[in-house]
């Protein structure tokens, strides 16, 4: 496999002295640079996208290699290194569809020896107790929960070969570590953080939380959870578009959008379960990707945004608007 990269990259590097044979020596040196410098990951960055190990991991090999960069991370021999040291073989580190996944219970483990692994077979459900934090996932659901704090995980929490699996990206999270993908190697590396992911009830914006959870709640309380994140998310990215109002609030006040808020009865209402940890998924930068920038959504097929906007999703009883 090393054999084979190394043969695509020589490949590559040929192609780019032909496309540029004018090109100063000093050009090429700073191509090669670029191709085997390391792509690191902070918290900010693991917030604004789930997957962002596998996208970086698409711009640090060029596509002059001759095949895609995703083809091309995929083949790569790789492995696990914490702070510098290989995993242990708990870890159980696979990738499927593009994402890299790992045991939750052996990578708790991994970074943090204190941490004690209970499981409840009666609900599918493993809990992490470690020194700075709690982690609580059930198998088939779609996130994981730690310190209070919600992560969303869209192919849901798995059980591959008798272990209870999670995206890497989301125990690292979880932990407050940090990691790096290193484009030639193809090794992942995880560097230690704090030991803990900041608590729910310092993190979430008390009063985004409310108003979130309560317009969830009144406009698809009876939908899927996905269903309810999706409504959450129009308002979301309604508060960070620069035509609308930057408060949750500011924007289910504005006239002729949100009946619901009207007369003070959205206030009034007491959410469900499900649509206060819908709020707090969204709030935590959980986006359904079907209805990724979507600034409408409607149960009526003769609205406005129905007749003039673009539909781009339909989950539950709604449709969904760009």
């Amino acid at each position: 496999m090393t054999r084979k990269l190394f043969s695509m990259l020589l490949c590559a590097f040929a192609l780019l002295l032909l496309m540029g044979a004018g090109t100063a020596p000093e050009q090429s040196a700073a191509i090669l640079a670029e191709e085997e410098s390391a792509v690191v990951f902070n918290d900010p960055a693991l917030e604004a996208d789930t997957r962002s190990l596998d996208k970086a991991s698409s711009q640090a090999i060029p596509a002059a290699a001759g095949a895609s960069p995703l083809e091309l991370a995929e083949n790569t021999e790789s492995g696990l290194l914490i702070d510098g040291v290989q995993a242990p073989a708990e870890v159980a580190m696979t990738r499927q569809n593009g994402v890299t996944y790992v045991a939750l219970a052996g990578m708790s483990a991994a970074l943090d020896s204190t941490a004690q692994v209970s499981w409840d077979g009666g609900s599918g459900t493993v809990t992490v107790t470690a020194a700075k934090v709690k982690i609580t996932a059930q198998v088939g659901q779609l996130y994981l929960e730690a310190n209070g704090r919600y992560l969303y995980l869209p192919d849901t929490v798995q059980m591959i070969n008798g272990r209870v699996t999670v995206p890497l990206w989301a125990v690292i999270k979880a932990f407050d570590a940090q990691m790096s993908w290193d484009a030639a190697s193809g090794v992942i590396s995880v560097t230690r953080g704090t030991g803990g992911i900041q608590s729910g009830d310092s993190y979430y914006n008390q009063e985004n939380l409310f108003w979130l959870s309560r317009v969830i709640f009144a406009e698809s309380g009876n939908q899927p959870l996905e269903g309810k994140m999706a409504v959450g998310n129009v308002v979301m990215n309604r508060v960070a578009n620069p035509i609308y109002p930057n408060t949750v609030e500011g924007v289910l006040a504005q006239k002729n959008q949100f009946s619901t808020y009207k007369s003070g009865a959205l206030a009034n209402r007491t959410p469900n379960t499900s649509s206060i940890i819908a709020a707090k998924l969204v709030l935590d930068g959980g986006v359904v990707e079907e209805t990724e920038g979507a600034l409408y959504f409607d149960s009526n097929a003769r609205s406005w945004a129905a007749r003039n906007k673009e539909c781009v999703a339909v989950i539950g009883g709604h449709k969904f608007y760009k």
